[in-house]
């Protein structure tokens, strides 16, 4: 190929487009998408203002439909070439509004061919995206997808996964009553239209409404399953797009059983902060319900054990949120986290430090779990943190807060007296006394806040 004079054969396709015969003209358009592959890109954009107008032809006999469909898959041959600027200039002249025409009175190879041409134009020009939106492209869509059931179907399917990603596009599925195809979509078809299609579930999941739909179309299955078998990329989309799904009470124990928490486990381990950040949020979603907050306490102790400094922090950082969890205070300290918690306090990166002493100090406003941290000797860790100079500031305040809990407990006060005459912890013993003091006063507030407040505010009911 390397030899092959592009701009001689380029003339030649020229002329016999230009006075050829049917069959040439049609041999002429396979052979040069058979030569699409290696043509140089600006040979290639010099064919397509000739193959979209042989597409846009308005006539209807055979012999201009055997033509148009040679147009079409020559023109899908050269999109798929570069990285969508061919596409992009393809759906410039006019191809997508000729292939929105000719679609609705197409059958057969003809169908399959303007389909898969779309498909290509659509995944990279978001302008042609646009002329197939509001040229009545997603009615046409659906009404497609509801009447085939050929291979056809997959390529439908991925237009409309590419679709979705328009605000407009979604409500148009949600008023036309078609959100079960976006979860096909996810479900069907090549790894990137399933993770576009994912990506649209998220997006559509975000109102509690078109949420009971998705899950109950079965929503939650197929993200799992992308969850699973995606690659990087289609497991930080299926996960950020599972939590979204997940965040309503109703739906975290389905979620669950579908078999997530493992999986977003290996993302709180993974090397991507994105990943941690979505597995962090998601988990202290799912740990609402106890049962699942018994089985993520277990993944992220063998996390503390086994993660590096990046997973264990991260993983610190969700024991640091459960145990602001009224029914997880027993779960972290049941799980045999808080001897491992204490060794990274005294061991562990700065950051890991910093969200083990916030669980501390979370942990330490309940008797039993206060009992728990002693006896695993926090007292004089705390002690030393706190009084380190060279320790950042939220460490210290945190082994502060905890060591308060414990000045104010009577089984402890005397173990922690003797430690604490510096001006650093009654200045922060004073500022938890003005906290706990407006806290209060917020509660009392917010009782006496009337049923007609607040069920006339519905976003605070």
């Amino acid at each position: 190929m390397n030899s092959v004079d592009w701009d001689q054969e380029l003339k030649k396709y020229q002329d016999v487009i230009a006075s050829g015969t049917k069959s040439r003209k049609i041999k002429a358009m396979v052979t040069l998408a058979r030569c699409s592959k290696h043509a140089p890109e600006h040979v290639l954009a010099r064919t397509i203002p000739i193959l979209t107008e042989i597409l846009g032809h308005n006539v209807s006999n055979n012999s201009a439909s055997s033509l148009q469909e040679a147009a079409a898959y020559c023109l899908k041959c050269i999109a798929c070439r570069g990285g969508g600027e061919l596409a992009v200039e393809i759906g410039g002249h006019g191809a997508t509004h000729s292939l929105m025409r000719l679609l609705p009175h197409s059958d057969g190879s003809m169908q399959k061919v303007l389909i898969k041409c779309l498909l290509v134009i659509v995944s990279f020009c978001n302008a042609s995206r646009a002329v197939v939106v509001t040229n009545g492209g997603v009615e046409m869509i659906i009404g497609l997808l509801s009447s085939c059931t050929n291979d056809t179907r997959r390529y439908l399917l991925e237009i409309l996964s590419v679709l979705a990603l328009r605000r407009d596009v979604r409500k148009a599925l949600n008023r036309l009553r078609a959100l079960h195809y976006v979860v096909e979509a996810a479900s069907f078809g090549t790894m990137m239209s399933r993770e576009r299609a994912c990506q649209a579930l998220g997006l559509l999941g975000v109102t509690r409404q078109t949420r009971r739909i998705l899950v109950e179309l079965g929503a939650i299955p197929v993200l799992v399953t992308l969850f699973h078998d995606g690659d990087h990329t289609t497991k930080l989309v299926a996960g950020n797009s599972l939590g979204v799904i997940s965040a309503h009470v109703d739906y975290i124990r389905l979620v669950a059983e579908a078999g997530a928490i493992p999986l977003y486990a290996e993302l709180l381990e993974g090397p991507d902060p994105s990943g941690k950040e979505i597995a962090e949020d998601v988990f202290c979603i799912l740990a609402v319900a106890e049962a699942n907050a018994v089985e993520i306490a277990g993944h992220l102790v063998r996390i503390l054990r086994e993660g590096d400094d990046e997973a264990k922090a991260s993983a610190a950082d969700v024991m640091w949120d459960l145990s602001g969890y009224k029914h997880s205070m027993s779960i972290v300290r049941e799980s045999g986290a808080i001897p491992i918690l204490v060794e990274l306090l005294e061991s562990g990166s700065e950051d890991v430090k910093v969200n083990v002493s916030g669980a501390f100090a979370q942990l330490s406003y309940d008797g039993t779990d206060r009992m728990a941290l002693a006896e695993a000797g926090v007292i004089s860790v705390l002690i030393d943190m706190m009084n380190d100079v060279d320790e950042v500031e939220e460490l210290r305040d945190n082994a502060a807060e905890a060591l308060v809990n414990f000045y104010d407990d009577p089984l402890y006060h005397d173990r922690v007296a003797g430690e604490i005459n510096i001006t650093s912890f009654r200045n922060i013993q004073n500022r938890l006394v003005h906290i706990r003091a407006s806290n209060e006063h917020m509660a009392r507030s917010l009782r006496r806040m009337s049923v007609e407040q607040l069920t006339w505010n519905t976003d605070l009911v």
